[in-house]
């Protein structure tokens, strides 16, 4: 009989293993020596142990799902059990219960990074849903908000997934929020293109009313008029774009028409006016040199009436002359009337009674302002000092003041 620690070979060729459990046949050796059976069994029990060794590297060293794990485990475990092999079987059996331990803390761990990808996969497809169902009820620029909610759309697709209820239950609120979007972009453009027609409807009443009037020869009230249109057709808000600028070139050709005709005859008026304005251009020059500066307000107030009368019956002024001949005689008249109202206050009894009133008053102010500093002074009171020195300056100022405007009155 021939042996080895972890079996034998009877005289009959029949080889056994040896276990925990005790001896068991693993097969019968006919043809050659004991110990060739031993090599042969043996080699079948390296192979087993080939097998462990490699799942315990595929477990230790890649991701292999503990289902997976447990499943080969289980498979090499009734292998080995029932295995035609010679060798340390109880040992191969120990190192697969210690690989299904660690199989099943890896479907623990693989449990909980499942649940926490889960749970991710939630509260990113929750704000996904959240900011879907924000631009649903609250955007009103509805081009971006339609390229933000198809871009939702996309991270949801992109997103990892969540557990099937969670997944319909969020896909349902998606859903509803896109559709409420659309909804609420239908109505506002079918409130739009209503809004748009009656703008249109509106402007088309203006740009009647302006072609109508296009050929007036009525120029102040016509003219008011089309300013009061313009600012109707700025007031109605606008319509499309096709309708807006067909009514506007229409509208302007109305409006170019009539001012056109009349800035024709305005020119011609014009030109006919011009001998008006050298007459009031020699009127202004003789009035300058003989009123300016005003030294008697009485006598230069005599002759600017007869300034006034002969403006009057020089006539009517072209209009881009109005402006600044006009102004130029206006501020003649003006230095008249101030000269005058100046010789009325520094002549008037009551205003140079007051004024006199004034320096009296100051000047008592003043004198018993320098007794009180002097007592200061006397007293070393440093601060009653140089509040009273203060008030003594600011009321000479004064008085010197009102003593001008006395002198003037005089």
């Amino acid at each position: 009989m021939t042996t080895d620690p972890w079996g034998r070979v009877d005289d009959d060729g029949t080889v056994y293993v040896r276990t925990s459990e005790g001896e068991r046949v693993v097969g019968s050796w006919q043809a050659g020596a004991p110990e060739e059976a031993l090599t042969f069994f043996r080699r079948k029990y390296d192979a087993l142990v080939t097998e462990v060794e490699l799942l315990e590297k595929r477990l230790r060293t890649t991701d292999l799902a503990a289902g997976q794990a447990l499943a080969s485990v289980d498979k090499l475990r009734a292998t080995v059990r029932e295995a035609n092999a010679v060798g340390d079987l109880d040992a191969l059996s120990r190192r697969l219960d210690a690989l299904a331990e660690r199989a099943e803390e890896r479907r623990v761990e693989q449990k909980h990074a499942q649940e926490q990808a889960r749970t991710e996969a939630r509260d990113i497809k929750e704000r996904i849903v959240a900011e879907a169902e924000r631009v649903a009820e609250e955007t009103t620029h509805w081009k971006s908000g339609g390229e933000r909610m198809r871009e939702l759309v996309e991270e949801w697709k992109a997103a990892p997934r969540a557990d099937r209820a969670t997944e319909q239950a969020l896909w349902k609120r998606m859903s509803t929020a896109r559709n409420a979007f659309s909804k609420r972009r239908k109505a506002y453009f079918a409130g739009l293109d209503e809004q748009r027609g009656q703008v249109r409807a509106e402007k088309e009443r203006i740009v009647a009313e302006a072609e109508a009037i296009a050929d007036s020869t009525d120029w102040g009230p016509t003219a008011s008029r089309y300013r009061e249109l313009m600012q109707q057709w700025k007031n109605s808000g606008r319509t499309d774009r096709t309708s807006e600028d067909r009514l506007w070139a229409r509208f302007k050709g109305a409006q170019d028409r009539f001012f056109e005709a009349r800035n024709a005859v305005f020119a011609e008026r014009d030109a006919e006016l011009r001998v008006n304005a050298e007459a009031k251009e020699k009127i202004l020059e003789e009035a300058r040199a003989e009123l300016l500066p005003v030294r008697d307000p009485r006598e230069a107030r005599a002759r600017l009436r007869d300034y006034q009368e002969r403006w009057e019956a020089a006539g009517a002024l072209p209009r881009d002359a109005r402006d600044r001949l006009e102004g130029a005689f206006r501020k003649i008249e003006d230095a008249v009337r101030k000269a005058e109202e100046d010789e009325w206050q520094r002549t008037n009894p009551e205003a140079r009674a007051r004024a006199e009133a004034t320096v009296t008053q100051l000047r008592d102010s003043i004198s018993q302002l320098e007794t009180r500093l002097e007592k200061a002074r006397t007293a070393g009171d440093a601060r009653k000092t140089g509040e009273l020195e203060e008030a003594l300056t600011a009321r000479r100022s004064w008085l010197e003041e009102a003593e001008k405007a006395l002198e003037e009155m005089s």
